[in-house]
């Protein structure tokens, strides 16, 4: 039987996908909101919803399995018992200590169907929405201009974060950011309590409930052999050794660890928002990371333990290395323009998703790299992304793969 995750490369044939079609989440975003939930600007929701269906839609004509994250929660929460469970959690990991707001939000949410409660989670509980009896704590009683017992989650549509598929089993990440922290939950129970994760045993090479942060964007899987991470603003290396230590203990068929050092910014928040594989031996990248990087290879010690070479190298010498390749070609954001690459990168011109061996997925507006990559053989299919890339993030970060063929 096809085992439910296999992911071992970044551009084996796409056979199954995690998405999230974007909420009322959207719609709760303000001015005032924005930086604490990590948007730089508003999208206009309805026009959203349509770019991310002819995403999907894209997927489909490919061939490819669309699964949607608010549906797994669902269906992995049809036990009730289940259900009471995560919505303590959900409230708990929210800071919900009043007693009297707690007990509110419970009822309130437990007397939806599951669906409507986990939509209801996803976009946030505004103040007014609920009526509070009782109040007796004095934070309760003072006003506090703060509009929702519950924040809103607007990056749920970047699916590829919060987990990874490596191999045949999954990362559940710790976020770096407070914000997007209780987003892992969904995919925690999911993989507790869907049916399609309990019989397939999926493996677990990260806990969620681990304290140092990693996220998706910085997982690439190379090969069946090969792992690259990025050690970023969001990735730590704690985190990256534990995945590490994980992967060899179960004798997969991964025998390494590659980790790139990348500058912790927010232009380099991800490895994937700068660097991603759209071929055999084709990548394209933003020119920044080119190099020299710190390099750390990470293969399996004695007794559990970890042996780590430093090198310092170019991405490509690095990345031929890995894939025991005689060469490879780096393909430029915006070409060699740095207007160009700048304004590109900013929409995530290097965040391409391979659902084939040379076969991409990409935002339209970047037309001069999807023109360079076509000229390099690449097959580009695009998509809109006026209103999805406000939330600065591409095809790669909105899609979390489940299944690909093996190369």
């Amino acid at each position: 039987m096809e085992p439910f995750i296999n992911v071992t490369s970044e551009i084996g044939k796409l056979n199954k996908v995690m998405l999230h079609r974007p909420g009322r989440e959207i719609e709760n975003l303000t001015p005032e909101l924005l930086a604490r939930l990590l948007f730089d600007d508003i999208p206009y929701l309805e026009v959203a919803r349509k770019e991310h269906d002819i995403f999907a839609k894209l997927l489909k004509e490919n061939d490819v399995e669309v699964l949607y994250l608010e549906e797994l929660a669902t269906e992995a929460l049809e036990d009730n018992k289940v259900k009471e469970i995560f919505l303590q959690q959900f409230l708990q990991e929210s800071h919900i200590s009043n007693k009297e707001i707690y007990k509110a939000l419970y009822e309130y949410l437990m007397s939806k169907p599951t669906r409507d409660m986990i939509d209801t989670l996803m976009a946030g509980v505004r103040k007014n929405e609920i009526e509070v009896k009782e109040m007796h704590s004095l934070r309760g009683l003072i006003g506090n201009q703060y509009p929702f017992y519950l924040d809103p989650m607007p990056n749920l549509y970047f699916t590829r974060d919060p987990g990874a598929s490596i191999g045949n089993g999954i990362t559940i990440n710790t976020m770096q950011t407070e914000a997007r922290r209780r987003e892992t939950l969904f995919l925690e129970f999911i993989h507790k309590y869907h049916k399609s994760f309990k019989q397939n045993e999926v493996p677990l090479w990260y806990d969620r409930n681990l304290p140092n942060n990693i996220e998706g964007g910085d997982e690439l899987v190379l090969s069946a052999t090969t792992l690259a991470i990025g050690c970023s603003q969001r990735t730590s290396p704690e985190a990256i050794e534990v995945v590490a230590k994980n992967l060899f203990a179960k004798h997969t068929s991964f025998e390494k660890v590659l980790v790139l050092e990348i500058p912790s910014s927010r232009a380099f928040m991800h490895l994937d928002t700068v660097f991603t594989m759209v071929d055999y031996d084709k990548f394209t990248i933003h020119p920044e990371i080119e190099g020299p990087l710190n390099v750390f290879e990470i293969r399996k010690g004695l007794n559990g333990e970890l042996n780590i070479k430093q090198e310092k190298d170019t991405l490509e010498n690095v990345l031929k290395d890995a894939l025991n390749l005689p060469s490879i070609e780096l393909i430029r954001c915006g070409g060699g323009d740095s207007i160009v690459a700048a304004r590109e990168q900013w929409n995530d011109g290097s965040n391409t998703l391979a659902i084939a061996p040379g076969k991409v997925i990409t935002y339209e507006r970047n037309y001069i790299t999807n023109e360079i990559l076509s000229k390099r053989g690449i097959t580009v299919i695009t998509m809109p992304s006026a209103e999805l890339s406000r939330g600065r993030g591409g095809p790669r970060c909105m899609s979390m793969p489940l299944n690909r063929d093996n190369l």
